[in-house]
C-alpha cells in the first residue's frame, strides 16, 4: 500500500491496519499530510495536557522502583497526587524549574516525557484517538475510585452495584471500539507502561547516587565537627554507599555488635566466597531488543541531564540538544513495531546474552571490584586487606546455546557455533583493551626480570615490545575462532571444504597462557614504583580475564534424563546385553559401575550412523552432544545439568557417556531436582552416589546440586514447594557433610514469585536455610531480569554489590532455625496446601478447558520471544506445559493462581484449630516462613478478582468451566482472608506503603490493557457471552483484520507484562 493511499484512508475515516500505519509513518509521511487540519494545531496543547495527565498519573507518588518494594525503603517527603496530576506543559524540557527535590525529579521527567508522547500521539493518530485514550483512562479511574470487587463485599450492596455499573461502562466502551482503535489504544497504554518503567529504573540509579553523595556529605560534616578535638576519625572511602544491602554497610557492620568479627575474618570471608550468575534463554522478556535499546538511550539522556543540572553550566544549545534527543527517541518508539515477527534462533538468543557482557559487564565488573577493593582497604584497615587480582568473587556462565532440554533447535552444531562465537568475541575484547594499555605504557623503565623476558632486550619501550607479540597472537586467536566458526557452519554444506590455515597450537586457548604474561606486566610495574599504573587498566584486564576467560561465558549443557536412558538403551541393545531401559535401578547401577571401572569403549564415534534401526535421531543427537563436549577447548563449557533427575543412575549415566566419548576433563554432573517427588528423594540419591568409590573418585570432593523452583511450585503449589526446597536443602547439606563433600547449590529461579523469585535479593538470600549457602551461591538470571539487573552500567554494579553483601552477611548472620513444632506445622501446611492445589489443577477435569478458555495461554506462543517450544513434549496437557507460560498466562488475567492456590486452605485449617496461636508465633519469629507468606500477600495485592471474572464472563462459554471459575475465585477470597488473619493486617500489604502507592497508580492503566485484551480475545475467538460465533476469517480484508487483532493481542500481553513488572 502506498503512503498516499494510506493518507486517503485516514482522511476518509477508514480503518488503518497496523502494517499500513507503519508503512505510512516510515515512508516520510508527515503529520501535516496525515492530519492537514490537525498537525501541530491549536489543539496540540490540549493533547499534550491530556497525555501528560495520563502519563504523569502513571508514576505520581512513586519514589522508587518495584525492586525496592520488599527491600529498602528510602525516606522522603510525600506529595498528594492531586498536587501534580493536572499539568499543562506546552514546552516540555528536561531543564524546567520544577525539580526542587529528588522525588520531584521523577515527576518532572515523567511530565516531560508525557508531554512529548502527547505531541507524538497527536501528530500520528489525531484528536479523536487521544480523546478515546483519555476516556478509557477516566472510566478506569472512576471504577477504582468507587471501589473494586475486593473492597466491596456482598454486605455493601449499594457500593457493589455502583462499582459494577462503572465496570460495565468500561466494558461497553471498549466493545464499541473498532479493531483499529483497539490496536492504537493498546499501543498507547503499552508504551505508557514501558516508558514509566524506564523513568523509574533511572530514578532508582539516581537515588543510589544521591545516597552515596549524602554519605560523603555526612563524612565531611563529621570531619569538620571533629576539627581540633582529640577524636580518632574513621575515613570511609564511600565507594559503595551506605545502603543496608551494600558492602559499604555490611563490611563495617561485621566488625561491630552483634558480629564482632576481626578484619582478618571479614577479609577471609570475602576472598573465599563466590557468586556465579547463569544467564538463561528462558523466554520472559517481552520487549523487542530494539525497544530495550531505545529505553536504554532514554535513561542515558536522563542521566546526562542530571549531570548537566548538577554542574549548572549547561548552555541553552546543550539543553536543546538533550530535549530534542529525548523527543527523538520517544518518537521512534511510537513509530517502531513492538512485536518480533519471527522466533529468535538459538544463536540470536546467545548473542543477546553476550551483548550484556560486551556492552555492560566487561566494564562494570572490574569497576565494581575496584570499588570493593577500596572499601575493603578503607574499612578493614590497610592495604593488607586488599582484594587480590586472582580473587574471583563473581563468575558469569550461560545456558544460551547449551540448554537442549525440550528444545530440538539446540543441536551439537549449534553449541559449537556459540562456543566459537564466544571465543571470537572474547579475543576481540581482550585485544581492544590490550591495545589501549599498549598505547599508555610508553615508559622506558621496567624490572630486570621483565626485560630478560623480552626478545629485544635493548628495546627503548620495553612494555610495548613485550605486548606487541601478545596483541598479534590475540588477533590470530580471533581469526582462528572465526575460521573454526566458519568450518562448523559449513560442515553440512558439501560445497565448502573446511579450512585449517590457523592451528589451535598457535593461538590462546586457555586463560592461563595469557594470564602469566599479563601478571608479568603488572609485577614489573609494581616493582618499579608504578603501582598506580599497574592497578588501573592492567588490573582491570587481569580481573576480566579471571572472570570471563578466553571463552567469555562458559556454557552449561542441559538435557533431560530420559535422553541419556534412551542412549544407553540403544548401546546395550547394540552390544547384545539387553535393554537398559527395562532394567531396574539396581541392575542399572551395577552395570554402570562396572563400565565406569573399565577402560573398554562401548561404541566407536560415528558407529551409530551404520545402525539406524537401533540408534534413532534423538539417540544420535545425545551421543553426538557427548562428542561435541570432547572436542571443546578448555573453559568453553561448565556443568552438565540433568533435568528431571530422579535416580542415582541418572547421574552415573552422564559420567559414563562422557567417558565413552573421550572427554578428557569431564564436565561436572549436576542433577536437577524439580518436582516434589524428585526433591523428596534427592538426599537418598546423593547419599547413594557419595557412598560409591567410583563416583567419589570422579568429583574431587566437590558436588553441585540444582534445585528447580519453577517446576516444583507448578507441581505442588507454592507453599508445599517452598517447604520442600527448604527442608531438602538442609538434608542434602547434612549428607554432603557426612562424606566431607563441598556442596554448592544451584538455584534455578525465575523473576516472578511463582517461579522462586523475590524482588529483594538480599533478603531472599538470607531467607535460605542456614548452613546451605556457605559462601557459594549459583543462580539463574533470565529474560527481563537480565535487562533489569545487568542491562545498565550502574544497575549492574548495584546488583553485583547486593549479591556480594548478601552472601557475605549470610555466612555470619545468626538466623532462627525451625523448631520441631514448627517443622510439624510446616508438614501439615504443606500436605494440606498440596492436596488443595492438586485437587484443582490435576484432579478436576474441568480445569484444563477452563484454563485454556479463561487465559491467553494458547496465544502466548505467537509472541516469538524464545527459540524453544512452550511444552517439553508436543502432546500432553498442563503437566507438559513449561512453568513460564503457566505463570505468564495467569499473570495476564490478574489471577496469579499458581502462587496462592492451596495456601488459603492450609492457613485457614490451622487458624480454625487450637494451633492458631502457634502459627501466628511462627509467622512472627521465623524469618523464612514470614518471607514466604509476605510474598504470597504481595502477589495477592497485585491480583484483581473482578478482572479475572471478566475474562471468564467474556471468554468462557462452557457452563462447567464457568462454575469452576466461581469456585476458584471463592478460594482466592478465602486465601486473602486467611493471609490477613495470619498477618494481622486489615488490608493486603498494609505495611508496604510503597507497593500500595505503586499499585494505586498502575492499576488503572493495567486495567485498561486487560479490558482491551479481553475484547481482542473475544473477537479473535468468536466468543460472545455463552454463545460461540465464527471467529474472524481470512478472506481478503478480513485477513488484515485478523492480523490486526493478533497484533493487538500481543501488544496487550506486552503492556500487561510491563505494567505488572514481570511475565513468567
Amino acid at each position: 500500500m502506498k503512503a498516499s493511499h494510506t493518507i486517503r484512508k485516514v482522511r476518509n475515516g477508514s480503518r488503518l491496519d497496523g502494517k499500513s500505519f507503519h508503512r505510512a509513518t516510515t515512508n516520510g509521511t508527515t503529520s501535516q499530510q496525515l492530519f492537514p487540519k490537525g498537525g501541530r494545531s491549536a489543539h496540540y496543547h490540549s493533547f499534550a495536557w491530556r497525555a501528560t495527565n495520563i502519563f504523569t498519573d502513571l508514576v505520581s507518588s512513586k519514589k522508587n522502583n518495584l525492586d525496592a518494594v520488599n527491600s529498602i525503603h528510602y525516606r522522603s517527603s510525600t506529595s498528594s497526587p492531586s498536587a501534580y496530576s493536572s499539568m499543562n506543559d506546552p514546552h516540555p524540557t528536561l531543564f524546567g524549574t520544577n525539580r526542587m527535590n529528588i522525588d520531584a525529579q521523577l515527576r518532572a521527567d515523567v511530565r516531560t516525557m508525557g508531554s512529548m508522547l502527547g505531541k507524538i500521539i497527536a501528530e500520528h493518530s489525531g484528536n479523536e484517538m487521544l480523546d478515546k485514550i483519555e476516556r478509557l483512562r477516566t472510566l478506569s479511574k472512576a471504577w477504582r475510585k468507587v471501589g473494586d470487587a475486593r473492597k466491596n463485599s456482598s454486605s455493601n450492596n449499594k457500593a457493589r452495584v455502583t462499582a459494577d455499573k462503572e465496570f460495565a461502562s468500561i466494558s461497553s466502551f471498549v466493545s464499541s471500539l473498532s479493531n483499529q482503535e483497539l490496536l492504537i489504544i493498546s499501543r498507547a497504554f503499552t508504551h505508557f507502561c514501558a516508558i514509566a518503567n524506564a523513568a523509574e529504573n533511572h530514578h532508582r540509579s539516581r537515588k543510589n547516587e544521591e545516597m552515596l553523595r549524602e554519605s560523603v556529605r555526612l563524612v565531611n560534616t563529621t570531619a569538620e565537627t571533629a576539627k581540633g578535638k582529640s577524636i580518632e576519625m574513621p575515613s570511609p572511602v564511600c565507594a559503595l554507599g551506605t545502603q543496608p544491602d551494600s558492602c559499604g554497610s555490611i563490611i563495617p557492620a561485621l566488625l561491630k555488635e552483634p558480629y564482632n568479627l576481626t578484619p582478618e575474618e571479614v577479609h577471609e570471608t570475602l576472598l573465599n566466597q563466590k557468586v556465579e550468575i547463569v544467564l538463561t534463554a528462558h523466554p520472559t522478556e517481552v520487549n523487542r531488543r530494539t525497544l530495550l535499546d531505545k529505553h536504554h538511550r532514554i535513561q542515558l539522556l536522563l542521566t546526562e541531564a542530571d549531570n548537566q543540572r548538577r554542574h549548572g553550566d549547561c548552555t541553552p544549545y546543550q539543553k536543546k540538544l538533550l530535549d530534542e534527543s529525548l523527543e527523538r527517541e520517544i518518537s521512534l518508539i511510537w513509530q517502531s513495531d513492538e512485536l518480533a515477527r519471527s522466533k529468535p534462533t538459538v544463536q540470536t538468543e546467545a548473542e543477546m546474552g553476550t551483548l550484556v557482557i560486551e556492552n555492560v559487564m566487561w566494564k562494570a565488573l572490574p569497576q565494581y571490584l575496584r570499588k570493593l577493593n577500596a572499601t575493603m582497604i578503607s574499612e578493614l584497615g590497610g592495604t593488607q586487606f586488599s582484594l587480590p587480582l586472582d580473587a574471583t568473587p563473581f563468575q558469569i556462565s550461560s545456558w544460551m546455546g547449551g540448554d537442549r532440554d525440550g528444545n530440538p533447535n539446540v543441536t551439537p552444531t549449534v553449541t559449537r557455533e556459540v562456543c566459537y562465537t564466544n571465543r571470537y568475541r572474547a579475543a576481540k575484547l581482550l585485544t581492544k583493551d590490550l591495545e589501549d594499555i599498549y598505547s599508555r605504557l610508553s615508559t622506558t623503565y621496567c624490572s630486570a626480570d621483565f626485560r630478560s623476558a623480552i626478545s629485544d632486550r635493548d628495546a627503548r619501550e620495553p612494555y610495548r615490545a613485550f605486548l606487541e607479540p601478545i596483541i598479534a597472537k590475540l588477533k590470530l586467536t580471533s581469526a582462528w575462532a572465526k575460521q573454526e566458526l566458519h568450518n562448523v557452519q559449513s560442515s553440512c554444506d558439501d560445497k565448502h571444504a573446511p579450512t585449517a590455515a590457523i592451528r589451535a597450537d598457535d593461538v590462546y586457548t586457555s586463560k592461563a597462557q595469557l594470564m602469566d604474561e599479563l601478571l608479568m606486566v603488572h609485577r614489573s610495574l609494581c616493582d618499579t614504583g608504578n603501582e598506580l599504573t599497574a592497578n588501573g587498566r592492567v588490573a582491570d584486564l587481569i580481573r576480566n580475564l579471571w572472570s570471563f576467560g578466553l571463552s567469555l561465558i562458559p556454557l552449561d549443557v542441559r538435557q533431560e534424563s530420559d535422553r541419556h536412558t534412551e542412549a544407553l538403551d540403544a548401546i546395550t541393545r547394540y552390544l547384545g546385553q539387553g535393554s537398559y531401559q527395562q532394567w531396574d535401578e539396581s541392575t542399572r547401577m551395577s552395570w554402570l559401575q562396572k563400565e565406569l571401572s573399565s577402560s573398554r569403549p562401548l561404541v566407536r564415534p560415528g558407529e551409530w550412523h551404520d545402525h539406524p534401526d537401533i540408534f534413532n535421531s534423538t539417540t544420535v543427537d545425545t551421543l553426538e552432544t557427548m562428542q561435541m563436549i570432547a572436542e571443546q577447548h578448555e573453559e568453553s563449557l561448565g556443568a552438565y545439568v540433568i533435568s528431571q533427575a530422579t535416580h542415582p543412575s541418572d547421574v552415573l549415566a552422564v559420567l559414563l557417556l562422557q567417558r565413552d566419548a573421550g572427554v578428557k576433563s569431564p564436565l561436572r554432573v549436576v542433577p536437577l531436582f524439580e518436582t516434589l517427588d524428585d526433591l523428596e528423594g534427592a538426599a537418598d540419591t546423593m547419599d547413594t552416589l557419595f557412598s560409591l568409590p567410583v563416583y567419589r573418585g570422579s568429583i574431587e570432593g566437590k558436588q553441585e546440586v540444582m534445585i528447580g523452583y519453577s517446576d516444583s511450585a507448578k507441581d505442588a503449589g507454592r507453599l508445599a514447594a517452598c517447604w520442600s526446597q527448604y527442608e531438602k536443602q538442609e538434608e542434602l547439606a547434612i549428607v554432603a557433610s557426612k562424606y566431607s563433600i563441598e556442596l554448592t547449590f544451584f538455584h534455578g529461579k525465575g523473576g516472578s514469585v511463582g517461579r522462586g523469585g523475590n524482588p529483594a535479593t538480599f533478603n531472599a538470600i538470607l531467607s535460605h536455610a542456614p548452613d546451605t549457602i556457605n559462601g557459594r551461591f549459583r543462580v539463574t538470571e533470565q529474560g527481563e531480569m537480565i535487562s533489569q539487573n545487568f542491562g545498565h552500567f550502574d544497575r549492574c554494579e548495584r546488583t553485583l554489590d547486593i549479591y556480594t553483601a548478601a552472601v557475605c552477611a549470610e555466612q555470619h548472620t545468626v538466623r532462627t532455625k525451625p523448631t520441631e513444632e514448627w517443622r510439624e506445622m510446616m508438614n501439615r501446611l504443606s500436605e494440606t496446601s498440596c492436596r488443595a492445589y492438586r485437587d484443582i489443577v490435576r484432579g478436576d477435569e474441568r480445569f484444563v478447558p477452563y484454563f485454556r478458555a479463561a487465559t491467553p495461554e494458547m496465544e502466548l506462543a505467537d509472541l516469538n520471544i524464545g527459540s524453544r517450544p512452550a511444552k517439553r513434549k508436543a502432546s500432553g496437557g498442563v503437566e507438559s506445559l513449561r512453568a513460564i507460560p503457566w505463570i505468564f498466562a495467569w499473570t495476564q488475567t490478574r489471577s496469579m493462581l499458581p502462587t496462592w492456590l492451596g495456601v488459603g486452605e492450609a492457613i485457614s485449617e490451622v487458624l480454625q484449630s487450637d494451633d492458631a496461636d502457634k502459627l501466628r508465633i511462627m509467622y512472627r519469629d521465623w524469618d523464612s516462613f514470614r518471607t514466604t507468606i509476605d510474598l504470597v500477600e504481595m502477589v495477592l495485592s497485585k491480583s484483581e478478582p473482578s478482572i479475572t471474572e471478566h475474562y471468564e464472563n467474556m471468554l468462557v462459554s462452557d457452563s462447567e468451566s464457568k462454575a469452576l471459575g466461581v469456585e476458584v475465585r471463592r478460594k482466592h477470597e478465602v486465601t486473602e482472608q486467611a493471609v490477613l488473619e495470619l498477618t494481622g493486617h486489615k488490608e493486603l500489604s498494609e505495611s508496604n506503603e510503597l507497593l500500595k502507592r505503586l499499585l494505586k497508580v498502575r492499576n488503572p492503566y493495567v486495567d485498561c490493557l486487560n479490558m482491551l485484551q479481553v475484547e481482542t480475545l473475544k473477537r479473535l475467538r468468536g466468543v460472545i457471552g455463552d454463545e460461540t460465533i465464527e471467529p474472524v476469517t481470512c478472506d481478503n480484508n478480513e485477513k488484515d483484520e485478523k492480523e490486526l487483532l493478533k497484533d493487538t493481542l500481543l501488544i496487550t500481553i506486552t503492556g500487561i507484562a510491563n505494567g505488572m513488572g514481570n511475565t513468567g
